[in-house]
């Protein structure tokens, strides 16, 4: 009687254990909208009633969230530096009195607006259908460039014919042909996989195309747009696999280009030299200006910045404060520790892409991983670029800080890259689910 006792005892507990075994495991492999999923589960545990569960199965979200985050406060953050730097132009005698105080502010926030819109529509564009379109995309970018050379076409500011009207907003097809040649190169590597360590057939097309575009920008003058197009370019040649011999030379080719055209251009010359001595007699008032004031705005913030919306600099003595410049007005505001979360974000966002574009070429979409990729490099070194200009690391260059400066082509371009990224993510995740993007 004990012994018999004991067997059911026994067995009653070897099918509780296998009931709440199988209950667990349906927890964590179901999907939602199934029973596993819907938040309670029955299930019969050895010769009892019928148990509920409040367990929920782990869901993968559909998009990276902390990516999205990061971008929105970045957005927010350049806003309000847009609106700190720009707030007191309206009593600079240059402009004559023609900007409100917050004529920047409400100008950067419709571009948001449109921006937002725009990255939207591009969320919903399959990589599939970029890559079929981007062959077009870079031919109809070429045909922009040359529109905005066409005198009453493109509109001149500043001694540069880099924008095209439309109507009450001017667009810049320079920053169009940032994500062209970042899409035709990857396409392009693509559909010469086979040939790649062939130099003539694999390398050469991909110079002539970045060349062409080149000689476009430098015609406006935008010798910043083309150096950005050009490390894109690179980038996309050696992530797609052209051997190192092949890739040195080309990084040869492209500074020896570099360096001619700056010994060909007497003002690019100035400007090295005043990068080089800014605090002279001859500079300080000329091409050094801008670094100079740049450098005492960030001077003055020291640690902890002088308070948001404190600085002397943005008062009429540092030029295009709330565009090129807008890091000077942060160190000055904010110190030492807002330019260094500033640098820390933007390295993280950078690092956070490339890994989307890696993940995306272990799923044997290379296209995808290859493009993701070349849009960290973009923003990565547009915001190396901008963030050493303002410290006086680098040579002054008309080049914005990506997402915050002011500047309504750069920041819908800026959202459209990020789309395209959170679209590329998007459709890992799928993959990764065993479902089809």
């Amino acid at each position: 009687m004990n012994r018999r006792t004991s067997g059911k005892a026994r067995q009653a507990a070897e099918q509780t254990g296998l009931g709440l075994w199988l209950h667990r495991a349906s927890s964590f492999f179901g999907e939602p909208g199934s029973a596993a999923g819907a938040g309670s589960l029955p299930v019969r545990v050895g010769g009892m009633d019928f148990a509920q569960t409040s367990a929920k199965p782990t869901r993968m979200t559909s998009v990276d969230q902390a990516l999205i985050w990061a971008v929105v406060g970045v957005l927010a953050w350049g806003l309000v530096m847009v609106f700190s730097a720009s707030i007191a132009m309206q009593d600079n005698p240059r402009f004559g009195g023609h900007y409100s105080a917050t004529y920047f502010l409400n100008r950067h926030l419709m571009w948001l607006v449109l921006a937002f819109i725009g990255g939207l529509v591009t969320f919903q564009i399959p990589m599939s259908l970029w890559e079929r379109m981007a062959p077009w995309l870079f031919v109809g970018t070429l045909g922009m460039l040359i529109v905005v050379l066409i005198p009453g076409l493109g509109t001149v500011v500043n001694g540069a014919r880099r924008w095209i009207s439309l109507g009450p907003i001017s667009f810049q097809p320079s920053e169009v042909a940032k994500l062209a040649m970042l899409m035709y190169a990857a396409d392009y590597m693509v559909r010469r996989m086979a040939v790649k360590e062939d130099f003539w057939r694999a390398v050469v097309p991909m110079v002539v195309a970045t060349g062409v575009v080149g000689g476009l920008l430098l015609a406006q003058p935008d010798m910043g747009a083309f150096l950005v197009i050009a490390v894109i370019a690179m980038g996309i040649l050696f992530l797609g696999g052209v051997n190192v011999r092949m890739f040195i030379i080309i990084g040869t080719l492209l500074v020896s280009l570099f360096a001619l055209i700056i010994a060909l251009s007497p003002w690019r010359r100035e400007r090295i030299f005043a990068y080089l001595d800014p605090w002279s007699a001859e500079h300080a008032l000329g091409k050094g200006y801008q670094l100079s004031h740049s450098l005492i705005a960030i001077g003055r913030g020291e640690v902890f910045g002088v308070g948001l919306g404190g600085s002397i600099e943005k008062l009429h003595w540092l030029p295009e404060a709330h565009t090129d410049f807008l890091l000077a007005v942060i160190g000055e505001e904010l110190g030492f520790v807002g330019v260094v979360l500033l640098v820390l974000t933007f390295f993280w966002l950078t690092r956070r892409i490339m890994y989307i574009g890696r993940q995306s070429v272990a799923l044997d979409r290379v296209f995808s991983g290859l493009v993701a990729q070349g849009i960290g490099l973009w923003l990565g070194f547009q915001a190396f670029i901008n963030i050493g200009v303002n410290l006086g690391a680098l040579p002054t260059k008309g080049l914005t800080l990506p997402f915050m400066s002011y500047g309504g082509s750069a920041i819908m371009m800026n959202i459209v890259a990020m789309a395209v990224v959170l679209r590329i993510d998007a459709e890992n995740r799928v993959l990764m689910r065993g479902g089809r993007p």
